[in-house]
């Protein structure tokens, strides 16, 4: 697969959730037919690991089998994917990674070790040598609000700065990762620098936000929340990893459309999008549960695939009838999200 760049690397990304059976094991025969709609759907890419999907709670084995069938069906139907390398043990991180490497994605993502907050040399000490462990693969850092360890937007141009590879050659920004010159950076000689860091998944944040990362954070494709893409296009996000796609694929990417198409009423989608969450997902989290248990109760919603409302040990699902029950009321507010009704 093509190495991604912080120019290539955009757009809206479904993740790979996975069907739990009760006895807490993954049902593969499940989780296929869901992994080919994911691949059938238009993303812009697929990535595992993330959140949602509950890499938190696998063995090691069962990471590398959800590593094997997602590159050999991307590879197959010439589909970008990433793969998530974190772990709350730098040492597991650091193997992951090297395994995940020879699967050839256009990116691994990372977390920050997560037990004891870090230093910013030790973020530095950490990034350098995950970096050369993955090398030609580039990182993404996900760095989200609930992270011990955050990092501060100033410390993004010393991220790049000490970790980093130099390439002198440039792929052809492609489609819809068109190339933003304010997020360029580039040597002493005019070469282009490519962070061995590309991108990071942030929560993202109002104006003011956006300008301090424009300042700090140039060379680096920004990713922020799904639900907030339509505003964080417009500041100069690159993408989301994206919890709209755990809700319907196809509609993520019809929005996705609309944003370039028809900025405003984008705008209006989101707005909407907002209203839902605020009525109906945000009681959930303010009740408890986890963000991987709310990505799939969204994706029980949009009833796209039998993944089931399931979560491991220890964390709490959600009833999947409250799912049902709102299945026809999200259709009813947010028709662009579902073309397929």
């Amino acid at each position: 697969m093509e190495i991604l760049t912080s120019e290539t690397l955009g757009g809206t990304w479904g993740t790979i959730l996975l069907p739990i059976r009760a006895d807490e094991s993954i049902d593969w025969a499940r989780l296929d037919p869901a992994l080919d709609i994911l691949v059938a759907a238009g993303l812009d890419g697929l990535y595992a690991h993330g959140t949602a999907g509950e890499f938190h709670t696998l063995g090691e084995d069962e990471y590398d089998r959800v590593n094997e069938l997602l590159a050999r069906r991307c590879e197959r139907r010439g589909v970008p994917f990433q793969i998530g390398a974190s772990h709350m043990s730098a040492q597991t991180c650091l193997a992951r990674v090297a395994r995940a490497r020879t699967l050839r994605p256009g990116a691994i993502q990372v977390t920050l070790p997560d037990w004891l907050p870090m230093s910013r040399g030790e973020v530095l000490r950490f990034l350098a040598r995950v970096a050369a462990v993955a090398d030609p693969v580039p990182l993404v850092l996900y760095n989200p609000p609930h992270a011990k360890t955050q990092v501060p937007a100033e410390l993004y141009p010393v991220i790049r700065r000490e970790v980093h590879t130099l390439n002198l050659f440039q792929p052809e920004p492609r489609g819809a990762h068109a190339p933003r010159p304010t997020l360029r950076s580039t040597g002493p000689q005019g070469e282009v620098e490519k962070g061995s860091l590309i991108g990071i998944k942030v929560a993202g944040g109002n104006a003011e936000w956006y300008a301090r990362m424009r300042r700090h954070a140039g060379g680096i494709a920004i990713f922020v929340a799904g639900h907030d893409l339509a505003t964080g296009r417009r500041h100069g996000a690159a993408g989301s990893y994206s919890n709209i796609a755990a809700l319907s694929p196809a509609g993520a990417m019809a929005w996705q459309r609309m944003m370039a198409e028809r900025p405003d009423a984008a705008l209006d989608v989101e707005r909407r999008i907002h209203a839902f969450f605020t009525e109906h997902i945000q009681p959930l989290q303010r009740g408890g549960y986890a963000n991987s248990a709310l990505d799939k109760f969204l994706a029980h919603v949009g009833d796209w695939a039998d993944i089931g409302t399931r979560v491991r040990w220890p964390y709490a699902s959600v009833d999947p009838a409250l799912a049902e029950r709102l299945r026809p009321l999200a259709r009813e507010r947010l028709p662009e999200l579902f073309p397929q009704a």
